[in-house]
């Protein structure tokens, strides 16, 4: 098999959870363009529709199921597994960030957050790891961030820091456990990216998270896809409970 033939990704069933915008659907067009039948959970049925159409007119093949994974997230992979016809790749993208200090977090937000980041990715992550063991094993990418090594700033979001950091240390737990399994369980942890979501561009930012970065700018969710594909394909096979910083150096300091 030549080099490029590793990071193929034909025939295989794909997940990506918050797959309708930023991050996320570039991950799920990156997996479809490498070959992969992609279906993007999300709750928003408008922006999933958009973005299933708009990754069609490219030609991929991706589908969307409407769902909240903090309410049954075991039923929902299920149903997406069975639409698919199996379950090979799974990307927990979703997310949540409260900006604020220590002192301004509610028991409210900081439930949320982990509501969202680290519960549901754990019972996806479970509920998905079955229907790939039933399968013959499979890989989940976990979507960590820099936020579980530093401590950002100027804007604090101390929520969102602990819940990476959870992510972080569950991809490794679940990795140990899996491998027997056939199962890979790896996490990438991005550095500044401009999305929907980060105001990377925002002059009062760019001395901390520009200047301070090595290759001094931010990136786009396209440059951070293909590690999704590098790590749901067999081009990564050896790898499993890692994770991998793409931040532009930012963490180097």
């Amino acid at each position: 098999m030549r080099v490029l033939e590793r990071f193929a990704l034909d025939g295989r069933k794909a997940v990506v959870t918050g797959g309708n915008q930023g991050l996320g659907k570039a991950f799920a067009a990156a997996l479809g363009q490498a070959g992969a039948e992609v279906m993007i959970v999300a709750r928003d049925t408008s922006r999933n529709a958009a973005a299933v159409a708009e990754m069609k007119d490219q030609g991929l093949a991706v589908s969307a199921l409407d769902a909240d994974i903090t309410r049954d997230a075991d039923a929902v992979m299920d149903a997406a597994a069975a639409r698919l016809g199996g379950l090979d790749i799974l990307v927990n993208n979703a997310g949540l960030c409260y900006h604020g200090e220590s002192w301004q977090v509610t028991d409210a937000e900081w439930d949320a957050v982990f509501d969202l980041n680290v519960r549901a990715l754990w019972r996806c992550s479970r509920a998905g790891g079955r229907h790939m063991a039933q399968g013959g094993g499979g890989s989940i990418i976990n979507v960590g961030s820099i936020s579980a090594l530093i401590v950002n700033r100027p804007q604090w979001q101390p929520a969102y820091n602990a819940s990476k950091a959870a992510v972080h240390q569950l991809t490794k737990s679940l990795a140990a456990e899996w491998a027997g399994l056939g199962i890979r369980v790896n996490a990438i942890a991005p550095g500044y990216v401009k999305t929907e979501m980060a105001p990377v561009d925002r002059p009062e930012f760019r001395r901390h998270w520009i200047e301070d970065t090595p290759q001094q700018r931010y990136a786009l969710p396209e440059e951070i896809a293909p590690s999704v594909v590098f790590l749901a394909s067999p081009a990564s096979a050896f790898m499993t409970g890692s994770i991998l910083v793409i931040d532009g150096g930012y963490t180097i300091y």
